[in-house]
């Protein structure tokens, strides 16, 4: 059976070495031709053209930057489509886009997957990480044996069209965030002269990580009058952040935010609430 990756980026080409170690045929295709003729040597077939790359192949797999890349690179391909073949694409993209593409391919006759992943260029070439489905059940079902031996686990958020997309979003979300409030709390050691490592020793023993299904639980049951952390103290210790790190002429990127929402709330008349209430408008 053959297949075709059209994309070469870190995680295109690993999973191409990882589909070529188990003995696939595949079929390569990059906007710059050198990266997927890189990829003969490792025994890929590469092509100039889209199209030519999808000739024959009953899969086909992308992986490219957003909504406009796919759809650019997929309208390329298709004078060499097989009838019948199926597109899975790895982009992570909007949920819309994913929505409408499985529409719009299903009435040119094929089939359209959106398969975004949590997943480095590491986990693509080790079948590790985790790779997200959503929409027709039998289309899944078809699928999943591929879809298994390319992931650590493969999860199927149910028969919501673009259920998976949005749900990638939200993971990539809380990453973003997670980094920029680690680089903040990184700001803030520095300001007081503690280091990375003596930071990295506090949480190998308080691990604010457990913390995360309580405080999910608590943000989103809407009940904020019993507070473990009354938002005006949490406000004070966020100026406490912010003086120390600006009279060392350092510079914070979401903490100052943070500190603008809280005086929102507080405004509001919710000062003496559990400090999760800036979450209120989220999810009531």
């Amino acid at each position: 059976m053959v297949r075709a990756f059209l994309g070469m980026g870190l995680l295109g080409t690993n999973f191409v070495k990882a589909l070529l170690d188990k003995g696939v045929e595949v079929q390569v295709w990059n906007r710059s031709p050198e990266k997927a003729t890189a990829l003969e040597a490792a025994g890929a077939k590469a092509f100039t053209a889209a199209a030519d790359a999808v000739k024959g192949a009953d899969h086909i797999h992308i992986a490219v930057k957003d909504d406009t890349s796919v759809n650019q690179v997929l309208a390329a391909a298709v004078p060499g489509l097989k009838a019948g073949a199926v597109i899975i694409d790895h982009t992570t993209t909007s949920a819309e886009g994913a929505i409408q593409r499985t529409k719009e391919w299903k009435e040119k006759g094929f089939t359209y997957l959106h398969a975004p992943v949590f997943m480095g260029p590491a986990n693509a070439r080790e079948g590790s990480g985790y790779m997200l489905v959503s929409g027709d059940q039998a289309v899944i079902e078809k699928v999943k044996p591929l879809l298994d031996k390319m992931t650590g686990k493969l999860i199927n958020f149910g028969s919501e069209e673009g259920k998976a997309a949005g749900m990638k979003l939200v993971g990539n979300c809380f990453l973003v965030t997670f980094a920029a409030g680690l680089a903040d709390t990184l700001s803030l050691g520095k300001a007081l002269h503690i280091s990375a490592q003596d930071i990295g020793s506090l949480f190998d023993i308080w691990n604010p990580a457990q913390m995360l299904p309580t405080r999910l639980q608590r943000m989103s049951s809407g009940e904020y009058d019993k507070a473990s952390w009354e938002l005006n103290m949490a406000r004070k210790d966020t100026q406490l952040f912010m003086n120390t790190v600006e009279n060392s002429n350092g510079t914070l990127a979401v903490i100052p935010a943070i500190a603008a929402e809280m005086d929102r709330w507080i405004e509001k008349g919710f000062g003496n609430s559990d400090w999760t209430v800036i979450a209120k408008n989220a999810v009531s």
